[in-house]
């Protein structure tokens, strides 16, 4: 295993959230961070491999295949990884852990699937000496809390887990009361640091053809919650005229076996118009999708953050984007940003008719990935500042490696 060797008066961070096995958002999350810290940290990285039995998983079919193309830093070293189940991995873990201590450990929380994992990973640095901070993307995960006994199980377990968590990170004033009202936690071990763009899939905007339909994009995980049917019914209610300029492209896989908005394709007048891509895309392809849109719309019915909105703000597309949670927060500043109510295909409709005085509009992303490594220096010079503990045990600094 080779690597670039890293400056020995930088934090030793090391970062634990969702690996490639599993792909999702929180893979890509985990990667970008890590990689961010990378110029600024000796930063490593352990995995979350198998997270589940794969015939629990709602993307089962494309569990193990290969959609990223995005890959830690050379600077990196990565342990791929822990499995649900534990066997030999959770040893490797340790032992991978314990080779050079680190100051601060990142958990990205995103599923009850990883509790017990995380439990364990942090009892053990702790009692090495190091920080443990939590980034919350989500209390728990909407699908996971309709299993039976799931909620009950993550409450109880969860506050074992912050016994052992010295601070708290979350995208957004909003996820910080939802943490208040389900842990009651000091609002003083919180930080909020805004989610960093998604720029690894920009490709070249193409040329503007007022020839060619308006098109636009929703992209994303199909799920109830995503109110993609309500963008449908909202397009499926345009005036012909509107929507003979106009192409609908929907790209998302279908969890939890939501198919209203395929129903609501099926039968919307403008069938002809609207082209659906039922699965989990490579990231060649989202460059391709949201190179050839011309806005993007994301009709949440509700939501704490969403990778696609930090994609559609990375390419600097028109957007329209329902007024729920943390995205409030997260695409304020962003001008090419309108708002519509939750839940209102009316409302929907009326942006979607204002879209062609948009077309070819180009707006600055709002976020950076230098913005947010800031904030976590900051967070880590206070960890060290506020307790009274002695820096993790150095046991010989191993060089990194992009190993996966």
């Amino acid at each position: 295993m080779t690597g670039t060797p890293q400056t020995p008066n930088k934090p030793r961070v090391l970062v634990v959230g969702s690996g490639w096995r599993f792909t999702s958002g929180i893979s890509y999350y985990t990667c970008r961070l890590t990689n961010a810290l990378a110029d600024v940290a000796q930063t490593r990285a352990i995995l979350m491999r198998r997270l589940v039995p794969a015939a629990l998983y709602p993307g089962r079919a494309r569990v193990g295949t290969v959609v990223n193309d995005l890959q830690y830093d050379s600077r990196v070293e990565v342990f791929d990884g822990i499995d649900w189940f534990w066997g030999s991995s959770m040893l490797k873990a340790w032992r991978f852990l314990k080779r050079d201590t680190p100051d601060v450990m990142v958990l990205q929380w995103w599923t009850g699937a990883v509790l017990h994992s995380y439990l364990l990973l942090a009892l053990l640095a702790r009692r090495r000496g190091t920080r443990v901070v939590m980034e919350w993307h989500e209390v728990q995960d909407t699908g996971e809390a309709r299993i039976p006994g799931v909620v009950r199980y993550v409450q109880i377990a969860m506050r074992q887990l912050l016994r052992h968590v010295d601070a708290h990170v979350v995208h957004s004033a909003y996820d910080l009361d939802l943490l208040q009202a389900a842990f009651g936690l000091d609002p003083a071990t919180v930080t909020v640091i805004p989610h960093g763009p998604y720029d690894h899939v920009v490709g070249a905007t193409r040329e503007l053809d007022p020839e060619q339909p308006l098109n636009v994009l929703y992209f994303g995980v199909i799920r109830p919650y995503k109110g993609v049917e309500d963008l449908v019914h909202a397009f499926s209610d345009l005036p012909a005229e509107t929507a003979r300029g106009m192409h609908l492209t929907i790209v998302g896989e279908t969890w939890e076996g939501w198919t209203a908005p395929l129903v609501a394709v099926a039968s919307s007048r403008y069938r002809d118009r609207i082209t659906v891509v039922n699965r989990y895309v490579s990231d060649a392809e989202v460059q391709q999708y949201f190179s050839e849109a011309d806005a993007v719309v994301l009709p949440y019915r509700r939501s704490s953050s969403s990778g696609p909105l930090h994609i559609a703000m990375s390419t600097g597309l028109p957007l329209i984007v329902t007024a729920v949670g943390g995205l409030i927060e997260a695409a304020g500043a962003y001008e090419g940003a309108v708002f519509v109510p939750p839940q209102n295909p009316a409302a929907l409709g009326a942006a979607l008719q204002a879209l062609p005085d948009r077309r070819g509009q180009r707006h600055l992303d709002p976020h950076s990935w230098d913005a947010s490594v800031r904030s976590y220096t900051d967070l880590f010079d206070r960890l060290d500042k506020k307790l009274d503990r002695k820096p993790a045990a150095r046991e010989g600094f191993q060089t990194g490696a992009g190993g996966r």
